[in-house]
């Protein structure tokens, strides 16, 4: 087979696999049992290809404090995939992005419970999807 040949079908299937990993990353959602918006959320995740596990628990809190995940990023429940924090009602097509970029950040969050967020579905508002970082630096990611 001809070197080129060879290198563009190499180049083919290494993106090929990265955007199927990034489509197909386990997600762990840390959330209460009787919240609907957060099923929703899951639902939500499965239905853009994410294997989403949950553990319902009465207080979040400890997960949110180890992603750092600060109160005023806050928001009903804290998802963990390939290592970031996720925040509430993020799209699954920032979190795609996210895992296709791989930028130096904790994670991404939906703060509060955006009307118009995946899971919510009650309204028309305008929100951002924010980035955060440890040292507590956060900028919008996606404007939604």
């Amino acid at each position: 087979m001809d070197h080129r040949v060879f290198t563009a079908v190499s180049i083919l299937m290494f993106s090929l696999a990265g955007t199927a990993f990034a489509d197909a990353a386990d997600v762990m959602v840390y959330k209460s049992p009787t919240c609907g918006c957060c099923k929703k959320w899951v639902e939500h995740m499965r239905e853009n290809g994410f294997t989403v596990k949950t553990r319902d628990m009465a207080d979040v809190t400890p997960y949110k404090a180890r992603y750092g995940v600060t109160p005023e990023l806050a928001s009903c429940h804290t998802a963990v995939v390939n290592g970031y924090a996720i925040e509430g009602h993020v799209p699954a097509a920032d979190v795609k992005r996210l895992l296709r970029e791989r930028p130096r950040i904790a994670g991404l969050s939906a703060p509060g419970m955006p009307a118009s967020s995946p899971g919510m579905d009650t309204g028309h508002d305008p929100y951002d999807v924010l980035s955060f970082d440890k040292e507590g630096n956060v900028a919008v990611y996606a404007k939604h």
